[in-house]
């Protein structure tokens, strides 16, 4: 997409109601979002997780009286991590059933989800069998490669 064309876009949306515009084509994909919203939750980034605290362990330093102390547990469990950058879906199409649900029981190879990858929907498969324990990603959201998707125990 040429440049005159993307400012033309910019210049609709920022003289316009509209708060969003997605504009895919040939070249590629442009998303315009009007300044002073928040970033949807589709492109947050996952969370981060923090080896637990031992108490008083080597090297562990001490919280002075009053303050606030935050320790954030890794999950137990095996992490199926994404393989690719591209878009999470727990399901085939909009209403579908999920392809994993929490407390639902996974053979290694079942398809657990689907990553959207210039437009090529890839099955992602459990690589452990268990029990999902943690769903990680929210439908739609944007994934990492080696992003945390799910944690099966």
């Amino acid at each position: 997409m040429d440049l005159r064309k993307l400012k033309t876009l910019i210049d609709l949306v920022s003289d316009s109601n509209v708060s969003e515009l997605e504009i895919t084509e040939a070249e590629g994909k442009v998303r315009i979002v009007k300044g002073g919203q928040a970033m949807p939750a589709a492109y947050a980034h996952a969370p981060l997780y923090a080896a637990p605290v031992a108490a008083h362990a080597a090297g562990a330093v001490d919280v002075p009286q009053g303050a606030v102390a935050t320790v954030v547990e890794a999950p137990v469990g095996h992490t199926v991590k994404s393989p690719m950058v591209g878009t999470f879906y727990r399901s085939a199409s909009p209403g579908a059933k999920s392809y994993a649900e929490l407390g639902d029981a996974v053979k290694e190879g079942d398809t657990i989800c689907i990553i959207e990858a210039m437009k090529i929907l890839n099955e992602i498969e459990a690589d452990k069998s268990g029990t999902i324990a943690r769903i990680l990603c929210e439908n739609g959201q944007a994934v990492e490669y080696g992003q945390p998707l799910f944690i099966i125990e």
